[in-house]
């Protein structure tokens, strides 16, 4: 929601406690935390509690031009500096990130939801990103080639791009700007990156790790907004290239915007995870509701369509609903909770459609499948089974987006395939199975982009390369180890005539 700006606090409230009121926030351009030149802003409230926790300015166009501006002189000067250097800088960049783990997890979990364990886990993951892409930059090389012309000698070198436009979702907001970041501070490009208006705090916070790690004014640059702010960054002719993580309707907008411009897409996913005639029937079913509890199932790798043979449904259902049972909703600052609030209205409202169109169509709901009252605020989502999902369903059709399992059965192992593959997206899928004839063959003919063999849909390493596979609308480009730097960079040629 948007307000006019409100005063700027004399002191800055623990991200759990509300007592000191909303804080006024800043841009961060050209290594400062500056004011926005308009008069609008934009309130930050809290899942969590339901309070109006920060305030920050709406970007204008004269921001945007100011954080560019800066953006391009840094990189100039950034792209001449040794490799070597730019990875101790990001290794620095990691050690002080470290340094505020604690701080930032907290105020991760206030503005997004998630329990407070997930927040630290990220924010430690976002500083391990610029340690391994430090090392991954030092050995990046190019390669000699022989030419057909004897006198010549030809060989090929990376380059950096330019300065990326990013935008990043309200999921994991520091650590999904690390995953672009990292790379392109440690292969020679700048930034300017746009998280979104209701999680902008954790970022915002966390750049005083980076000016103290000594980044070069310039080459990151935070300017939080919504979809117009987005859409003016794309297009803005100093943005050399885009990097995108988001909803696939977003990516298509953003894509038709950026014309010809360099870009790396992370877009939806819809799971699926099968389920053999073979497979350890335990180890799926948590593997399943570990995938719906995540991040509330907030995670574009989530247990959004499971697939399980028909021979061995009945005990599939009943093994998920024992792992269900180690689910706790509620206060994401309570250790004991391992489900969290969602993030905002549109997400629950998603949710809340999804399952009503499910009973339509004449869809179990086993457990959950609704909001819990008495909470401070509408957005916790009860933990949800739903057994005879019709194909056609929102449930298998769209990605939800929320903490469900929603199973759907196959005939047989074919059928099951055909069924993973029945889909317009294609991010990341699993199989469980004691077969090894059967892991390769869905592992080769799955149509996503990764698959994992007996575990969840939402397995994650930072040295693995996450994307979409080619012919589904899950975007292109890898996240994810030297892929990144590889996409991130220009491959150049050499040619000398002697």
């Amino acid at each position: 929601m948007k307000s006019e700006h409100t005063p700027p606090e004399d002191r800055e409230g623990s991200p759990r406690m509300s007592s000191n009121g909303p804080t006024r926030h800043q841009f961060f351009i050209n290594g400062a935390y500056v004011d926005g030149s308009g008069t609008e802003g934009y309130d930050v409230i809290s899942p969590v509690t339901g309070e109006h926790v920060a305030t920050v300015p709406v970007p204008t166009a004269a921001d945007l031009d100011r954080a560019v501006a800066a953006a391009n002189t840094a990189q100039r000067a950034w792209a001449r500096v040794n490799v070597w250097q730019r990875a101790e800088l990001c290794h620095r960049i990691g050690d002080e990130i470290t340094k505020r783990v604690d701080e930032l997890a907290r105020l991760q979990t206030l503005e997004q939801g998630k329990p407070l364990a997930e927040s630290v886990a990220d924010i430690e993951e976002a500083a391990q990103l610029f340690h391994l892409h430090a090392e991954d930059a030092v050995r990046l090389h190019g390669e000699t080639m022989p030419s057909t012309d004897g006198t010549k000698r030809m060989w090929t070198f990376y380059a950096p791009v330019g300065t990326w436009g990013i935008i990043t979702p309200w999921n994991f907001p520091l650590l999904m700007l690390a995953e672009f970041v990292a790379p392109g501070l440690a292969t020679g490009n700048a930034h300017v990156v746009k998280p979104p208006a209701n999680t902008p705090l954790t970022v915002l916070k966390a750049m005083e790790a980076f000016v103290a790690a000594g980044v070069p004014e310039g080459l990151i640059n935070i300017l939080p907004g919504e979809g117009a702010t987005g859409d003016a960054l794309v297009r803005h002719d100093g943005i050399d290239a885009i990097g995108f993580i988001g909803s696939s309707a977003t990516g298509a907008k953003i894509q038709a915007a950026a014309g010809l411009k360099r870009s790396i897409m992370e877009c939806s996913g819809n799971g699926p995870l099968v389920v053999l005639e073979d497979a350890d029937l335990a180890a799926a079913a948590k593997a399943a509701v570990y995938g719906a509890y995540l991040c509330a199932g907030q995670v574009c790798c989530a247990t959004e369509r499971v697939i399980v043979v028909d021979a061995v449904h009945d005990a599939f259902v009943a093994a998920v609903l024992r792992a269900a049972e180690d689910v706790v909703l509620g206060d994401p600052f309570d250790a004991a909770t391992n489900l969290g609030s969602l993030n905002n209205e549109g997400v629950a409202a998603k949710m809340d459609r999804h399952i009503a169109d499910a009973h339509e169509r004449g869809a179990k709901v086993l457990v959950g499948g609704k909001r819990r009252v008495g909470m401070p605020t509408d957005l916790y989502y009860e933990f949800t089974v739903v057994d005879e999902v019709p194909v056609d369903s929102l449930l298998s059709r769209e990605e939800s987006f929320g903490p469900v399992v929603p199973i759907i059965t196959a005939v047989d192992e074919d059928d099951a395939l055909r069924l993973a593959n029945d889909d317009k997206l294609g991010l990341q899928g699993a199989v469980f199975t004691r077969s090894m004839r059967a892991a390769y063959r869905f592992v080769e003919e799955m149509a996503v982009g990764q698959v994992v063999v007996n575990d969840s849909t939402c397995f994650w390493d930072v040295n693995m390369p996450f994307g979409g596979a080619g012919n589904r609308g899950t975007g292109w480009g890898r996240i994810g180890g030297k892929h990144t730097l590889l996409d991130m960079s220009d491959l150049r040629t050499g040619v000398i005539n002697l």
